[in-house]
């Protein structure tokens, strides 16, 4: 990393920021007579504020993900995680992020948000990660550079040795968010984390798990970034019933689970590669596939009448064409086949 610190390309204003604090952030015990946070003392499960640092949930994550806790930063969704990015090193109408193209949405609006500017690299030929491209977008006031990868909507992962040339190359915060790392065959970069310290790997409860409606992020970061990160947060970003449910669905093995969806993704992909309106699909190392068809608002306007939504990426730029499918279960998948093949009649 060539960057002399983290704290070198904090905010000013993050660097002088004394942080929200409670009563409970000194109080490590259980049990005690809280008068401190003007609570309502009558028990009915939900009276008291949550653990502000979800203690309990980061080590059951810690032993899941082998990070040690004080590298682990959760936030209510991912989004979360990408909005204080921007608030922690970013100084609007000053600083800018680079991010490739087509992606995940939020950087784009989390930018906006935030008053930054965000300079977007499209992917190359087949959605190849356009390394130089990316290094050469950036200045001195660029503060971050945000990857998917797996990426979102395209499905494919990057090539290891790139993605690490960028964070060694680069003078600033390398994102690379692994959404859908637990589909694909590659290692998570997680492992880097010690090595890089300019490195901020997110992943979710949301897709591998089944918690998208606990709505749960994660940031898998050097202490320095996670400590910043957690000043910066709204002091219980996590409520109590999330975190409590969220240990609980911790306990059953998602295995069988994450086997089913990488079998169907393959039976919807060679059911797909038979029909005459559809003229690729894209390799993927997600729970969806990125098809190009050769009417795509048509399609996706058929699949509308039969009840079965899929999400139309034919107005953004390098996916003209394509509809990205989410993999249901099985019976869903049969419904999404038999409708294509009407479609097609």
């Amino acid at each position: 990393m060539k960057i002399k610190s983290i704290d070198s390309i904090v905010r000013r204003a993050v660097k002088a920021l004394e942080p929200y604090s409670t009563a409970r952030d000194e109080y490590q015990g259980e049990i005690g007579i809280f008068l401190d946070a003007n609570e309502s003392p009558f028990n009915n499960g939900y009276n008291r504020y949550p653990d502000p640092h979800q203690r309990e949930l980061k080590a059951r994550i810690s032993e899941l993900k082998g990070v040690s806790a004080e590298n682990i930063f959760l936030g209510n969704g991912s989004d979360e995680a990408i909005d204080l990015v921007f608030r922690v090193f970013c100084e609007p109408r000053i600083d800018n992020v680079v991010a490739i193209a087509p992606s995940y949405g939020m950087y784009k609006v989390a930018a906006a948000m935030n008053d930054v500017e965000l300079r977007e690299v499209q992917l190359g030929d087949d959605f190849s990660l356009p390394t130089d491209a990316l290094l050469a977008a950036t200045d001195e006031n660029t503060k971050a550079i945000f990857l998917c990868s797996p990426n979102n909507p395209t499905g494919n992962s990057f090539p290891r040795a790139e993605m690490l040339r960028l964070i060694e190359e680069f003078e600033g915060i390398v994102v690379v968010d692994e959404a859908y790392i637990d589909f694909a065959e590659v290692e998570s970069l997680k492992v880097e984390i010690a090595e890089h310290k300019n490195l901020v790997v997110l992943q979710t409860l949301s897709k591998a798990w089944a918690m998208a409606g606990l709505r749960v992020g994660l940031a898998l970061a050097d202490k320095r970034i996670v400590e910043l990160m957690s000043q910066m947060k709204y002091p219980y970003n996590i409520n109590i019933a999330t975190q409590q449910i969220a240990l609980q669905l911790l306990s059953y093995p998602i295995d069988e689970d994450l086997a089913e969806i990488k079998s169907q993704r393959q039976e919807i992909a060679e059911a797909m590669a038979a029909m005459s309106f559809v003229e690729h699909i894209y390799p993927s190392d997600a729970n969806f596939l990125l098809v190009k068809v050769k009417d795509a608002d048509a399609l996706y306007n058929h699949l509308i009448q039969d009840k079965i939504i899929v999400r139309n990426r034919n107005r953004v730029k390098g996916c003209e064409g394509c509809l990205r499918i989410s993999i249901g279960l099985h019976n869903e998948n049969l419904k999404l086949i038999e409708s294509l093949k009407r479609y097609e009649e």
